[in-house]
């Protein structure tokens, strides 16, 4: 198991308090890092949100081991030439430390913009957009004609410094089935609660959600498995449950109504819980 921390990019959370937290997150010795990615959405009626791709250039430059990266970005709304571009490029100045993860997105952020939201639609834009990524992410010449995308003779240099590829986690809402099977296609699963959007699983749903995704996996390259924890002081007993469970990723989230950043940052400086921990 892996631990890191997961924080908004909204308010209070702007890029030097992110940088700030990445920098402490390194130092107290988790091993990765991760930031939301909105346009509007900031569930504090501050409608304040940092950038993603800035802050997470700010936190590549400013950390020197941790994992990092945006869970999850909206695949559906960025043209996959530029997001592809700058992926390699945080990959790059990182030393390969980046991780992709990606998933449909909320209405909230496609609305006001006039983008599609019928998630059938979002979900074709989102796995042709994965293909049109990875294979610029290749530095070859890509020639690719689809039904959302059209690319002749597109390049990208430099690629990613990652081999064979920056790795990608396909976040979505369990029980769900569309999301899982996309997950089984890449590199990790990142489950959220239907009906709470800022809660992870149970141990018990954890379980069953990576036994749907393994049952639809063509290779047997490792499965990230990513565990949001909003609870305080979890047991050691707990944290078995969830590697039991499958996961490898337990990442210590935050929702601002309920937690503010000094606590927040508090239990980051405490440094990851151990399995050790008091039962």
């Amino acid at each position: 198991m892996r631990f890191g921390a997961y924080t908004p990019t909204s308010n209070h959370y702007d890029i030097p308090a992110l940088v700030s937290l990445a920098q402490d997150t390194e130092a107290a010795g988790w091993d990765g890092f991760f930031i939301w990615d909105n346009l509007m959405a900031t569930f504090d009626g501050t409608n304040v949100l940092a950038d993603t791709t800035v802050a997470l250039t700010a936190i590549a430059i400013s950390t020197r081991r941790v994992r990092f990266g945006a869970i999850v970005t909206a695949l559906p709304r960025r043209r996959p030439w530029k997001f592809a571009k700058e992926t390699a490029t945080l990959d790059q100045i990182s030393q390969g430390r980046l991780v992709v993860g990606v998933g449909l997105g909320g209405t909230w952020d496609f609305l006001p913009f006039g983008e599609e939201t019928d998630e059938r639609v979002r979900g074709a834009v989102l796995d042709e957009g994965l293909e049109v990524v990875t294979a610029l992410w290749s530095g070859s010449a890509i020639d690719h004609e689809g039904e959302h995308f059209t690319l002749t003779g597109a390049r990208i240099a430099p690629k990613p410094r990652q081999r064979p590829r920056i790795p990608i986690w396909v976040a979505g809402y369990w029980p769900g089935t569309r999301p899982f099977r996309r997950a089984a296609r890449w590199d990790g699963v990142a489950p959220l609660r239907s009906d709470h959007a800022f809660s992870g699983l149970t141990p018990d749903e954890l379980r069953s959600c990576v036994d749907y995704v393994q049952r639809h996996r063509s290779t047997p390259d490792p499965l990230e498995v990513v565990h949001f924890q909003t609870a305080r002081e979890p047991s050691g007993s707990l944290i078995r449950d969830y590697a039991r469970a499958g996961a490898t990723w337990w990442l210590e989230s935050t929702f601002p109504p309920e937690e503010d950043l000094a606590k927040f940052r508090e239990r980051v400086r405490a440094g990851p819980p151990g399995l050790g921990a008091a039962d």
